[in-house]
């Protein structure tokens, strides 16, 4: 089979991590042929060697640093759209989505480089197994709208994104049928994904956490429930096509405000409203990864936190007020004009919320034109009503 998957790996650090995937979908019998690996790095790091390691490994990929993306942003004729991928930041995974996009992949999947697969898990394979998924499932939901990704654990550990407003949330579950998966969020063991305060909660300085995590943490898979919130860290997760037109990795770090560390969480909030107005699902907990985050200062990650805490409890209130859609575009349209009408002067830095509205326009127009023919349904839909 010809590759469909394409597997974006932001990297400046651990890249080798590629081989234990690689040799994880081997040991289960998944068809590596089917991977694309597309490495998103920095001008400083050692590409060759990554581009060696691929070759070593027979696998399909290419490695993209900042010069390389900036050329394949000129081979395409989107030069204009270059700023939609912020300077040093996790967010240059909307490189990746770009790619697929630019391709034929009908599937993708993000992969943190300091996470492991678990080697009795076949961790592709379940992920694809995943979003082929229609049956019961445990749907869960709360008094607060948000669901603790971390509810089954004996912990009362928070995950990184999730609103201080929303704890201590009253939970409820109940078996419901889903028909439509579009995102498949892989949770973790080891290092618990938290934000600097709750990892200062649980007294640790080193940016990781006291608390552990393993395997038997976990119980059922399961959704939240329609109208609900949950966070969605792009360290271990997959996705189909259709969701990348409400999937851009906001630009996070480079920004005049200096708001960081939200890229993929509020990315998060986006596609689960949209996946909630067209009838589809995410889908949460298999397959599980080993995150192994390496040690760095707390208060580092708190500074690149702080600047947009207080705006992190109020964009789902935004996206929320966005009551219909006929795709994921026009779902993604229509919550960054929310965020252009949102008053500035309401919170700490309210200023970035027209900034992340601009880019999300931007970045619909980016991807019509990408488009071969036009024709797609990922045209923004300012573009599609004047057709």
């Amino acid at each position: 089979m010809t590759d469909d998957i394409c597997v974006i790996v932001p990297t400046i650090r651990e890249y080798e991590c590629v081989r234990e995937y690689v040799a994880n979908a081997r040991r289960h019998g998944f068809d590596t042929d089917r991977l694309h690996f597309v490495l998103v790095t920095e001008d400083f790091c050692d590409t060759d060697a990554m581009d060696t390691m691929l070759e070593e490994l027979d696998v399909s990929g290419e490695v993209f640093d900042g010069s390389a993306r900036e050329a394949w942003f000129a081979e395409q004729g989107i030069e204009e759209y270059g700023h939609l991928i912020p300077e040093a930041s996790h967010a240059q995974t909307s490189f990746g989505l770009l790619y697929l996009w630019a391709g034929e992949f009908e599937y993708g999947v993000f992969i943190d480089d300091d996470t492991l697969p678990h080697e009795g898990i076949d961790f592709f394979g379940t992920h694809m197994d995943n979003l082929q998924y229609r049956g019961a499932i445990e749907a869960v939901e709360s008094d607060e709208r948000w669901v603790n990704v971390l509810y089954q654990t004996d912990t009362d550990l928070y995950p990184r994104g999730y609103p201080y407003s929303a704890m201590g949330e009253t939970v409820r579950t109940e078996t419901a049928t889903v028909s439509e998966v579009v995102a498949s969020q892989g949770l973790w063991t080891n290092v618990p994904d938290l934000d600097a305060v709750r990892i200062l909660m649980d007294g640790d300085l080193d940016g990781q956490a006291q608390t552990r995590l393993d395997t038997d943490a976990y119980g059922r898979d399961f959704v939240a429930a329609p109208g609900q919130y949950l966070t969605v860290c792009s360290m271990n997760l997959a996705f189909k096509r259709e969701v990348v037109p409400a999937f851009y990795q906001l630009p996070m770090d480079d920004n005049p405000w200096d708001v960081g560390r939200f890229d993929d969480i509020w990315s998060g909030v986006f596609l689960k409203r949209a996946a909630d107005l067209l009838g589809k699902q995410i889908y949460n907990g298999a397959p599980l990864c080993e995150h192994n985050k390496a040690p760095r200062s707390t208060f580092g990650d708190l500074a690149n936190e702080v600047a947009g805490l207080e705006l992190n409890e109020h964009v789902w209130e935004l996206a929320d007020r966005v009551s219909e859609a006929d795709s994921f575009a026009d779902a993604f349209e229509r919550m960054a004009d929310e965020l252009l009408a949102a008053e500035a002067n309401a919170y700490e830095n309210g200023e970035f919320l027209a900034y992340v509205g601009e880019h999300m326009h931007d970045w619909l127009d980016c991807l019509a034109a990408l488009e071969a023919d036009g024709t797609e349904a990922t045209q923004s839909t300012r573009t599609i009503a004047d057709d």
